[in-house]
């Protein structure tokens, strides 16, 4: 028997060096002679509320008391040279902020190494993951777990093994997610979320899984349009990549959120060693702005150094160019000019502030706005003959306005707060022509209803963008009236995207060889409502589920009554989707 559990350990960290989600699957005899030899003792349930503890050492937060002038360091390479100058004078700081990091570095070592958590003891850990994965292997077979965890167990890139492991082999019989709100633990951020999780052992199997989300209390675990069952194909079909969990509010919003997975692609589908693209487009974080800081200068640095001022906001000194390094702050929905970039000393952990652009400067065809750093454009990986490309803001919430927010953007350098959707030099043609279809999808309410349905922290990670539904290529060409889908979002995003100057390579690519089109914010609204009203059709939603789905966008709301009295937004889309039914493309709705 000894000898034997040797075997399978060796077995099963095989198949998951190979990457196969059930080892078992990889070696069924190595399994079944398993199920025959090994103990089958085992509790018959743990019950756990684990420690929220991260492992990775936390430099800033570390330093931010013991030496603030470290913590406030404008970059990390900033803050290493200052640490390092603090170890070379051999002061006690730098001591003990070695001694911690060795100490944080040696225990995911230990983790790592021990092989006793090859699910969870992965990417940044955290004690809470051990803590489950451990009590997985002390229950019986037919045994239960009931912990109390961060809703990252359900959600995070590097929890996902394990929760397909468990989702869509219906192990889970129960997912209650809670937003703290300073109700559970008033010493814990508000928004912290966290979940009541239950699951079985390898032969204990629940038909559906009872779900609810975003709960403030425990009363909304009986509350019939809240908490509602989903089934191991469901965690399948809306995360198939993935299998981790959504995050309905409501009963309605799973629904349709379901009917869309079934009419709809995934912008990449994962299987195996192979993938399936609805769009010819790999996702890229060009710049880390920790870890490439040395890369990037301020203009005062290349100033210094001998660079002058260039067309399109550019520093060059003989061969040498630096292009604008754009951060996601810089961005906003259809505008890549919608801020500048400056520090604020005083805030320690969001130093570098957004100023946004004023409406003087968005008329101006000529101005674009300031970064904080500049690259060379040698360090960046740009595919010959693309003058623009796709970008969305990384950084978001279920809480904001709205979830995904893209822009078309000249080439530029990127951080990675806005990653980027750009072609391989092979795909750069079918890119060309048609890519600013994808913008327009993702810019929509309805693809960001469903988006809201899939972000738990605050991220857009690369998992969770490329497991959203997107309209496929050949859907465009679907006709109102006498125009087609393709022709419609060709216009309208041709307008709202060409109010600059450095934007004219995708103008060019469009086929329009005009001047920039005068930036005028109550047009904009509109050529949004027709392109929202669009997608609603193209997504398969009608007028009652589009004023559903535009319900549950509250702070959009919250504005336009600010603004106009009425949720005008709504109005707009709806007015639209029934012009739209009638074939009138081009008819502006007046409310």
């Amino acid at each position: 028997e000894a000898g034997f559990e040797t075997l399978w350990r060796e077995a099963r960290s095989i198949a998951d060096r190979e990457g196969f989600l059930h080892w078992e699957a990889a070696f069924p005899g190595v399994w079944h002679r398993w199920q025959d030899v090994r103990p089958q003792g085992g509790f018959d349930a743990v019950i756990s509320n684990p420690p929220w503890d991260r492992i990775k050492f936390q430099e800033v937060e570390w330093l931010a008391n013991r030496a603030p002038e470290l913590a406030h360091a404008p970059t990390a390479a900033a803050r290493r040279k200052g640490i390092q100058k603090v170890r070379n004078q051999g002061a006690p700081l730098a001591v003990d902020f070695d001694q911690a990091k060795e100490r944080a570095d040696r225990l995911g070592q230990v983790v790592r190494g021990s092989g006793d958590y090859p699910l969870l003891g992965v990417g940044d850990m955290n004690l809470y993951s051990l803590f489950v994965e451990r009590a997985m292997g002390l229950i019986k077979r037919e045994g239960l777990v009931g912990v109390l965890t961060p809703s990252g167990i359900y959600a995070d890139k590097y929890k996902a093994k394990f929760f397909q492991s468990v989702s869509t082999s219906g192990r889970v019989g129960v997912l209650f997610d809670f937003e703290n709100k300073k109700v559970f633990f008033k010493d814990v951020h508000a928004s912290t979320k966290f979940c009541v999780l239950v699951f079985g052992g390898e032969e204990r199997r629940f038909e559906e899984t009872e779900c609810a989300s975003f709960l403030h209390d425990t009363d909304g675990i009986n509350d019939y349009n809240r908490c509602f069952p989903l089934t191991p194909a469901d965690f399948a079909r809306v995360n198939p990549n993935t299998g981790t969990a959504p995050v309905f509010r409501t009963r309605r919003d799973a629904e349709i959120t379901r009917g869309i997975y079934e009419r709809h692609p995934v912008l990449v589908e994962r299987f195996g060693d192979g993938e399936r693209k609805a769009w010819p487009v790999r996702y890229v974080r060009m710049f880390d702005m920790t870890n490439a800081s040395h890369l990037f200068r301020t203009g005062s640095q290349l100033e210094s150094a001998g660079f002058y001022p260039v067309e399109g906001n550019r520093w060059k000194q003989g061969e040498e160019l630096y292009l604008p390094l754009y951060e996601g702050k810089m961005v906003q929905m259809y505008d890549h000019r919608a801020a500048s970039v400056f520090v604020n000393p005083e805030n320690l952990n969001r130093p570098n502030q957004a100023r946004e652009t004023g409406a003087e400067e968005h008329v101006d065809p000529n101005w674009l706005p300031t970064p904080l750093y500049w690259v060379d454009i040698n360090s960046i990986n740009w595919p010959d003959q693309l003058g623009w490309t796709i970008a969305f803001k990384d950084a978001t919430a279920t809480t904001n306005s709205r979830t995904m927010i893209a822009a078309l953007v000249s080439a530029q350098g990127f951080g990675n707060t806005l990653p980027i959707l750009t072609p391989d030099q092979s795909e750069l043609d079918t890119y060309k022509n048609s890519e600013w279809l994808l913008v327009s999808c993702l810019n929509s309410m309805a693809y960001d209803f469903v988006a809201r349905q899939k972000v738990q922290g605050q991220h857009l990670n690369k998992y969770i963008v490329e497991q959203l539904p997107v309209i496929a290529p050949e859907d465009y060409d679907r006709r109102f009236g006498e125009t087609t889908a393709r022709e419609l979002v060709r216009d309208h995003v041709l307008r709202l995207t060409y109010t600059a100057h450095d934007m004219e390579p995708f103008a060019r690519d469009l086929g329009y060889d005009g001047p920039p089109f005068r930036w005028d914010e109550e047009e904009r609204r509109h050529l949004r409502a027709r392109l929202d009203a669009l997608y609603f059709h193209l997504y398969g939603l009608d007028r009652e589920d589009a004023s559903y789905v535009l319900g549950t966008f509250p702070i959009v709301k919250r504005e336009d009554e600010k603004e106009f009295g009425s949720y005008r937004t709504r109005d707009m889309i709806l007015a639209y989707m029934s012009a739209l039914d009638a074939g009138d493309t081009e008819t502006v709705v007046s409310l």
